[in-house]
C-alpha cells in the first residue's frame, strides 16, 4: 500500500495536491478509498432522505447565469411572480404528502426586496409551525442586503427571528476565474464564505454544493474543495456536501461537452476523502439519474436528498428525472443499504427495516 493510500485508509488529511492526484486512480480504487472514508465518518449503513418541495416564487433574476436555463429571457421564457397564496397551497400539498421541507428560492430578483422575503417566510411560517424552510442562498441574501441597504448580519438576524431556519449553500463553483464567466453577476467566493460565516454566527445551518464541467480544470476542482473543507474548518455549519454536473442544454453554455458517470463518481469519492470534516454527502438523483446515484452510494455518498416534490429548474435544461418514496426506498435497498426517512437536521424519522 503506497504512502497516500495508507493515509487515506488511516483517516489522515490529505492535501491539495495529493488530492488532485486521484482523478488518476483507476475507478474500483477510488471507489473503495471513498467508501472507506464514508465509513469512518458515518459507520452506519443507512442512507438518508427527506420529502420536500423547492417553491421557485419567480424566475426575474438578474445574475443571468450562463449555466442557467429556467431564468426569464425574452421572448423565450415567460416571467412570473407567486402571489402568496399560491406558495401558501404548494406548501399546503406539501404538508399533506407528509413532507417537512420546504426550499423558497427567486435569484436575484429586482421586485422583490427583504420585505417580502420576511413576509414570505412569516406567511409560511405561522401557517406551517412544523415545516422546516430551508430557502433563499447565499447570493439572495447578499442581494437583499446590499437592495436594502443594511449590513448582511441584520439581513439574517431578521430573517432567523422571521422564521427561517436554513440556508442552502448553492455554491456554483467556488472559483474566482470561472464564476466571471460562468455568472458574474453573483457573489464571489470571499462573498460567499462571508455569508456562510454569517449564517454559523446566528448558529444556522447551510449546505455546499459543487457545479462542475463549466470549463474548470482539475486543479480547480480540488480548488472548490480547498473553499469548502476551510469554510468548515473555521464555521462548522455545513450540514452536506453536493455535487452535481452541469447540465448543459438549453443554456449559454452548450457548447461545453457533458460530464460523464465516470467523473460524477469520481467527484463523489475524491469530496469524501477530502472533505473530512462534513458527514454527509448527498447522490445527486435529480441530475446524474437514479442508477449513477445508487452506485454513488459504494463511493463514498450516505444520502439521497429529496424526494422534492416539484422541481423546475433542472426540468428547465430538459432533464426530467423524478422519483417517489417507494422507488426512493427500492433503490437505497437495492444497494444494499437500510433506507432511513429523515428531517432537515438529518435525525431519523422513519426506518425502513
Amino acid at each position: 500500500m503506497n504512502s497516500l493510500k495508507k493515509k487515506i485508509y488511516d483517516g489522515g488529511r490529505i492535501s491539495e495536491q495529493e488530492a488532485l492526484t486521484l482523478f488518476s486512480w483507476d475507478l474500483p480504487d477510488l471507489a473503495k478509498a471513498g467508501d472507506t472514508r464514508r465509513k469512518i465518518a458515518f459507520p452506519k449503513e443507512d442512507v438518508g432522505f427527506v420529502i420536500d418541495r423547492i417553491v421557485n416564487f419567480t424566475n426575474v433574476c438578474e445574475a443571468r447565469c450562463r449555466f442557467c436555463a429556467f431564468h426569464a429571457r425574452a421572448d423565450r421564457i415567460a416571467p412570473y411572480a407567486m402571489a402568496d397564496d399560491e406558495i401558501v397551497e404548494k406548501v399546503k400539498a406539501l404538508e399533506e404528502a407528509g413532507g417537512s421541507q420546504v426550499m423558497l428560492q427567486g435569484g436575484l430578483s429586482p421586485d422583490y426586496g427583504l420585505d417580502d422575503f420576511i413576509r414570505m417566510v412569516k406567511t409560511v411560517r405561522e401557517r406551517f409551525p412544523n415545516i422546516y424552510i430551508h430557502s433563499f442562498s447565499p447570493a439572495e441574501l447578499d442581494y437583499v442586503s446590499r437592495k436594502s441597504g443594511l449590513p448582511l448580519e441584520e439581513v439574517v438576524e431578521t430573517l432567523k427571528q422571521a422564521g427561517l431556519d436554513s440556508v442552502p449553500g448553492a455554491s456554483d463553483i467556488l472559483v474566482d476565474r470561472v464564476r466571471k464567466i460562468a455568472c458574474p453577476n453573483k457573489i464571489s467566493v470571499d462573498g460567499w464564505r462571508r455569508a456562510i460565516r454569517v449564517l454559523a454566527e446566528n448558529g444556522m445551518k447551510s449546505s455546499a454544493t459543487m457545479t462542475y464541467g463549466m470549463g474548470e480544470t482539475l486543479e480547480e476542482r480540488i480548488e472548490h474543495l480547498s473553499v469548502i473543507r476551510s469554510t468548515q474548518d473555521e464555521c462548522g455549519n455545513l450540514r452536506a456536501f453536493i455535487p452535481w454536473s452541469l447540465s448543459p442544454a438549453n443554456t449559454r453554455m452548450s457548447d461545453l461537452p457533458p460530464s460523464t458517470g465516470i467523473a460524477y463518481l469520481k467527484i463523489v469519492a475524491i469530496g469524501r476523502i477530502f472533505l473530512d470534516n462534513i458527514v454527509h454527502i448527498q447522490a445527486g438523483w435529480l441530475t446524474e439519474g437514479m442508477q449513477l446515484a445508487q452506485i454513488a452510494l459504494a463511493a463514498g455518498a450516505n444520502d439521497m436528498g429529496g424526494v422534492l416534490m416539484e422541481e423546475v429548474v433542472v426540468k428547465a435544461t430538459g432533464i426530467e428525472t423524478r422519483t417517489n418514496v417507494e422507488q426512493m426506498v427500492h433503490v437505497i435497498r437495492n444497494a444494499g443499504k437500510t433506507p432511513v426517512l429523515r428531517d432537515s437536521a438529518y435525525n431519523e424519522v422513519k426506518r425502513y427495516a
